[in-house]
């Protein structure tokens, strides 16, 4: 009869293998500076565009009544880079940067805050009753719910730098005209007109940066 340890053995190698072709196979998002994106730093996420380096993401009330929970939208003042965010992964991982195509948890890190305080600051998808054909994307979410996993997409490589979409289990973000100014808003969307094509540029002084809104 043939010892199973060699089976055993096989087995493990099998494993490794597939953990290494589904997750070490993985490219890290790249920054504006050609870096990877760590999950200790954090980022500006702004529109990728040639000509302005500004227009970030600021958690703007998706409503004008009520005004809570906030949802998130694009400054209509270009000059305005947005709040910093972190990325963390919802479920136990030693990765040091964070990788193309895996679910992640996106937080503003910023002081700065225009109200809402009983809400978290991590990304969310909209899944109320009242949400719309496209949901937006809220601020108030929990890392272990489905909801507030994000994905971070190579879209397209250009000339001095990379353009990355967002995505969720349910679609892409994309923009739509929000209630204030018509300043773009994040929602989900299967519309590739809409797509929100982004940039990551790093904050180095992490502990103390802010933005004001």
């Amino acid at each position: 009869m043939m010892s199973s340890f060699p089976l055993v053995s096989f087995l493990i190698i099998l494993m490794l293998a597939a953990a290494v072709c589904t997750h070490g196979g993985q490219e890290p998002v790249l920054d504006t500076a050609g870096n990877p994106v760590l999950r200790t730093a954090q980022y500006l996420i702004q529109p990728y565009s040639h000509s302005s380096n500004g227009g970030g993401l600021l958690p703007v009330p998706v409503k004008l009544l009520p005004l809570c929970p906030l949802g998130i939208s694009q400054s209509s003042v270009t000059a305005l880079p947005g709040l910093p965010v972190s990325f963390s992964y919802p479920y136990a991982l030693m990765d040091t940067y964070v990788n193309e195509g895996q679910a992640v948890n996106i937080e503003f890190k910023s002081h700065a805050w225009p109200g809402c305080e009983e809400f978290s600051k991590y990304w969310e998808v909209d899944e109320s009753s009242s949400a719309s054909e496209e949901p937006a994307i809220l601020v108030g979410g929990k890392k272990q719910e489905q909801n507030s996993w994000f994905k971070i997409e190579r879209k397209e490589k250009f000339v001095g730098g990379v353009a990355y979409k967002l995505s969720t289990l349910t679609g892409t973000i994309g923009t739509v005209p929000g209630p204030w100014e018509n300043a773009p808003q994040l929602v989900i969307t299967n519309d590739t007109a809409k797509t929100f094509l982004v940039k990551f540029h790093r904050v180095h002084d992490d502990t103390t940066s802010t933005s004001s809104l």
